[in-house]
């Protein structure tokens, strides 16, 4: 479904991606992990189309999306739910949810927004309760709910989030990991950038680590879990599968 070569991005001057080739299948949930800094976000909002790749393709189901404009890669269904969550505060719940779904509102979609708006509140029942409550005024898991909920209102293909789990209570972050865990259940195919690397790694099939801009590990999530290297720089000492 995504296939990188050897991008290269950055920011003015800055060279942060260096010659970053990777893969995610239909239907499989990647994750990259790495420390701060290492490039994680910058490789999410190049895919997403924020950034400009300098070099190197981007392939989303075999078409070239390297310098298709942002509105379009939404509309090819590869969407992105943003570190920071990046909800429209003054607005209310609902308004967010169908500000996602703004490209199929054009298209005359209608049935499927209906059916989108559904599914979203099946998911996030809170959603539903507050959905004429002010996004600023929910906490800041709630946030993250309605984020995923708006990206999720686009009809995605590759859903791609960067650091659900950043300043959500630790009981909302399970709930958000399981819900992940549901639509990955359900097909969707997840890109996930994740500090929380134990969280991250019980998700998702595959992983590639980061460092410095590129990529110095990949493998299934147990061969990343069992790597000594990970498991002293992202997992700690006391690290031990679950199914263990």
């Amino acid at each position: 479904m995504l296939k990188i070569l050897n991008l290269e991005a950055g920011y003015g001057q800055l060279r942060v991606l260096k010659g970053i080739s990777l893969h995610v299948l239909p239907g499989e949930a990647v994750a990259i992990i790495g420390a701060n800094g290492a490039g994680k976000t910058t490789l999410l909002k190049t895919i997403a189309g924020v950034l400009r790749p300098r070099s190197g393709r981007i392939m989303f189901n075999k078409q070239d999306i390297s310098i298709v404009p942002l509105e379009k890669i939404v509309e090819a269904g590869c969407c992105l739910v943003p570190e920071g969550r990046h909800v429209f505060s003054t607005m209310t719940v609902k308004e967010n949810l169908l500000l996602g779904a703004y490209h199929r509102q054009r298209n005359g979609a209608s049935a499927d927004i209906a059916s989108s708006l559904k599914q979203v509140y099946k998911l996030f029942g809170i959603l539903e309760e507050r959905a004429n409550q002010l996004a600023g005024t929910l906490s800041g898991g709630q946030q993250q709910m309605l984020a995923i909920g708006r990206a999720l209102m686009s009809g995605p293909k590759l859903l791609m989030m960067d650091e659900p789990s950043l300043g959500v209570a630790p009981l909302l972050v399970k709930s958000i990991y399981d819900t992940i865990a549901n639509l990955k259940r359900e097909g969707l195919t997840i890109l996930l950038v994740e500090q929380n690397a134990r969280a991250a790694l019980a998700l998702a099939d595959r992983g590639y680590v980061f460092e410095t801009g590129q990529i110095v590990l990949e493998g299934t999530s147990r061969e990343l879990s069992d790597n000594p290297e990970v498991q002293r720089a992202y997992l700690g000492k006391e690290y031990q599968r679950i199914d263990e």
